[in-house]
């Protein structure tokens, strides 16, 4: 067994905390290959921005169980020579299983994603808080999820959402033990968030998509005060990404995702902690397709994978600094010797945010 603290990694206790302070959100970007790890640790880094690096089970599979803690590791010194004082959290999004969120904190993971969301509401209770217990013996974060996303990531599916019920998050949170909990308000996974039926069109005839549901989001603070929220299913689907794939033969009708001053307003709230997946296939993709076309005869992964690399990593600085307020924090949280708490050292306390 591995720890994470051995590797450099750190859990999400403190960087929640500051980020519920200074009302804003940790980005937490998943990855599947090493030009998206390079991108993720160059923006942040660059960018002095906190953040959490995921990976999803089907993520972990394409990689490679064992060839993925090496690449961790290598952007753990790679970060080391671009920001010094940076850290981040390592961490598994959506396990559906014990044995699989086990198997991650035995591998070095600081962070570990339970998502009993498909189970009923004492099902998951009962399943989210096993893996809690496990976790909390070697200082791993436990993040849960209430509630139901719509759409497709990896392994995970629905084709409805079910909203999150604040009168349920109370004892959930108090029963399980959870760090962190994941909640729908009316984001989706994929890159086609909201259906047509669901949208309004401005006059240009692009898709404007409903509001978040803020009053879920306000009701579960006022039930929870200092409670770190997290937003699954809440990249922006950037239209300049998708047009440039239309352009070069790609077919995404209709791709709409939420708009970028709908999540800033999320990372001023509870929201501590944002997931974004889509957008950064999205930005890739739409370079990839763009070099191919340009240059038939292009064969070197290199000539189109560096500068989709790029890309990813302007957009990822400019989502720190724009969207979630967590450029320039690094410093903040980590240039001091200040310990984090121990998630165990909480267990009768709601909040994270007491140690």
């Amino acid at each position: 067994m591995k720890s994470y603290e051995d590797l450099g990694l750190v859990n999400t206790v403190l960087m929640f905390r500051k980020a519920f302070e200074g009302r804003y959100a940790i980005p937490a970007y998943n990855f599947n290959n090493m030009e998206q790890l390079q991108a993720i640790v160059e923006g942040c880094g660059e960018s002095d921005s906190p953040f959490i690096l995921q990976v999803s089970s089907g993520g972990r599979k394409y990689v490679n169980p064992a060839l993925l803690m090496h690449m961790v590791d290598g952007a753990v010194q790679m970060l080391r020579q671009i920001n010094p004082h940076l850290r981040f959290a390592f961490q598994l999004d959506h396990g559906n299983s014990f044995a699989l969120c086990k198997s991650c904190v035995d591998a070095g993971f600081s962070a570990v994603m339970f998502d009993g969301s498909r189970h009923v509401f004492a099902r998951n209770i009962e399943l989210t808080g096993e893996v809690v217990e496990y976790a909390h013996r070697f200082d791993v974060t436990v993040e849960g999820e209430l509630g139901v996303l719509a759409g497709i990531e990896d392994e995970v599916i629905s084709a409805k959402s079910c909203y999150t019920r604040p009168e349920e998050v109370e004892e959930f949170v108090d029963r399980t033990g959870v760090d962190s909990l994941a909640i729908s308000i009316g984001t989706s996974h994929g890159a086609h968030k909201f259906k047509p039926a669901q949208c309004s069109r401005a006059d240009d005839g692009t898709l404007v998509p409903p509001p978040l549901r803020f009053d879920i989001l306000e009701a579960i603070e006022t039930r929870m005060p200092g409670f770190p929220i997290v937003l699954h299913g809440a990249s922006s689907v950037i239209p300049r990404y998708v047009e440039m794939i239309n352009r070069h033969g790609g077919r995404m009708e209709d791709a709409v995702g939420v708009p970028a001053e709908q999540l800033r307003k999320v990372a001023q709230s509870a929201v501590c902690k944002i997931n974004i997946d889509s957008d950064m296939r999205l930005a890739m993709t739409a370079v990839i397709r763009k070099a191919l076309a340009d240059a038939p005869g292009m064969f070197d992964p290199r000539e189109y994978l560096a500068p989709a690399r790029d890309e990813l990593k302007k957009m990822i600085i400019a989502k720190n600094r724009t969207v979630l307020g967590s450029a320039g924090k690094g410093q903040e949280i980590f240039g001091t010797a200040e310990i984090p708490p121990r998630p165990h050292d909480r267990a009768n306390d709601r909040s994270p945010f007491c140690g």
